[in-house]
């Protein structure tokens, strides 16, 4: 069993930045997969990044690439995003999100464990 908790979260302007961290439990976090999720008022929960077990791969949604980086330490058994030249629209509440497998994916169902998301307001 995997606990996740994010933190970071916070209000930002309109083109700044914000970390969000997710620490995890258990020995095993170091094989599993990563991702972080978002879901918006009223829209449904969306794929936003995603990270293997080693860091060596990721993977981005169009609507954040270039502007958010996933990454991890397992040293720490921590996964972050970190968000720069934030929008409007990426206001949501982020999720992280684990997978029993080594490889990354970007469907909801593809992962196993859940946090209970932290609330990013961008500010226009």
């Amino acid at each position: 069993q995997v606990q996740l908790v994010e933190s970071g979260g916070g209000l930002v302007q309109a083109g700044g930045s914000q970390r969000l961290s997710c620490a995890a439990s258990g020995r095993a976090f170091s094989r599993y997969a990563m991702g972080w999720f978002r879901q918006a008022p009223g829209k449904e929960r969306e794929f936003a990044a995603a990270l293997s077990w080693s860091g060596a791969s990721t993977l981005y949604a169009d609507s954040v690439k270039g502007r958010f980086t996933i990454s991890r330490d397992n040293a720490k058994n921590t996964v972050y995003l970190q968000m720069n030249s934030l929008k409007p629209e990426d206001t949501a509440v982020y999720y992280c999100a684990a997978r029993r497998v080594a490889g990354i994916a970007t469907g909801a169902t593809e992962y196993d464990y859940w946090g209970q998301g932290t609330r990013v307001t961008v500010s226009s």
